[in-house]
């Protein structure tokens, strides 16, 4: 996604905010917080601190992975640890732009670099838990609270294009959510949005409006973990309330927002801008205001300004002469 800023705009709010002080007055005036002008830190949170070295192996992730490849320790608890310390403040950061830490796939793939673990956390398992290698939930309440109690916002890097790689530990999602071919070859819209991005990376078919059944390996995984009966509830409130078809990109813009309203975060980073179709981020745009307008009704005074939720996605090969279009060379979006 791309944003345009107009410099009238900017010249208005500078203007408006310009105080006249007299010779020798001192004055510590506060500049309000603007995404225009944020100082955004981002960070691979596996690779930030380990701030808990009891939590850097589940799920049995103890083969030799390649060089780099594998888990390093990064985790929630560190990110806290250095906001705690300031370290964020001294440098002037206002804004941190964390690595997804939903729950990954478990097991591990050959890039022809080795074998690869999703330390990274773009390999999706279960958008709904956060994987015990960055942390618990409560330590990710914990990070948003402190972050803000420091002036610090919070973006939640999010993924709606693709799952994980399929692995012995990890099946593919039924035909019905996803597609394993053809691979993408970017020469037009066809090859780079409705297609795999590399081979073995499953991509949700965020086009379908037809309503799908859950994966049933997913209901098992949480019928283990006890909260079946929870998850399936709350789908069927949020299906209800929306009125959205049971669609795939509707279960998991359901899923992601759903970390706004439970912690509060300020603002997503898109993955994979371009490859998901345009109406699907103007989707989740209109779900996530809603989920921040919760979350800020429910934690009133906890930023005192009235700054919208914050979106941003970037795409590789965009000309800025194309203004907010993008040209996939057959077609432009906006």
């Amino acid at each position: 996604m791309k944003f345009l800023y107009p410099f009238a705009i900017l010249l208005v709010v500078a203007q408006t905010n310009c105080a006249v002080f007299q010779k020798g007055e001192s004055h510590n005036v506060k500049a309000p917080f603007l995404w225009e002008n944020a100082n955004v830190y981002f960070m691979l949170t596996d690779r930030f601190y380990n701030g808990d070295p009891a939590n850097d192996v589940h799920f049995g992730r103890t083969a030799q992975a390649g060089k780099l490849r594998g888990f390093m320790g990064g985790d929630i608890k560190g990110i806290t640890r250095k906001i705690k310390a300031g370290y964020f403040n001294k440098l002037g950061i206002n804004a941190i732009w964390f690595t997804p830490v939903v729950e990954q796939i478990h097991g591990a793939v050959d890039e022809g670099t080795g074998l690869s673990y999703g330390f990274h956390g773009y390999w999706t398992k279960d958008w709904t838990r956060i994987d015990p290698n960055f942390g618990t939930e409560r330590e990710l309440a914990e990070m948003v609270t402190t972050a803000h109690q420091h002036g610090i916002r919070v973006i939640f890097d999010v993924v709606i294009n693709h799952t994980g790689p399929v692995t012995d530990q990890d099946p593919v999602w039924p035909d019905t959510w996803v597609r394993t071919s053809p691979q993408c070859t970017y020469t037009g819209y066809e090859t780079t949005v409705p297609c795999t991005l590399v081979k073995n990376l499953p991509d949700i078919k965020t086009e379908r409006d037809t309503p799908v059944d859950l994966p049933p390996f997913l209901l098992e995984k949480w019928k283990t973990e006890g909260r079946l009966e929870q998850e399936l509830a709350e789908l069927d409130a949020f299906f209800q309330r929306t009125g959205h078809p049971r669609a795939p990109r509707f279960y998991i813009i359901k899923w992601l927002t759903d970390y706004i309203r439970k912690f509060g975060f300020d603002g997503y980073r898109c993955d994979t801008a371009k490859h998901t179709e345009e109406t699907v981020w103007a989707e989740l745009r209109k779900e996530a205001d809603a989920a921040f307008a919760d979350w800020k009704k429910a934690h009133p005074g906890t930023l005192a300004d009235e700054q919208q939720f914050y979106m941003v996605g970037e795409v590789y090969n965009y000309g800025i002469s194309g203004g907010r279009l993008f040209d996939f060379g057959d077609r432009k979006v906006d």
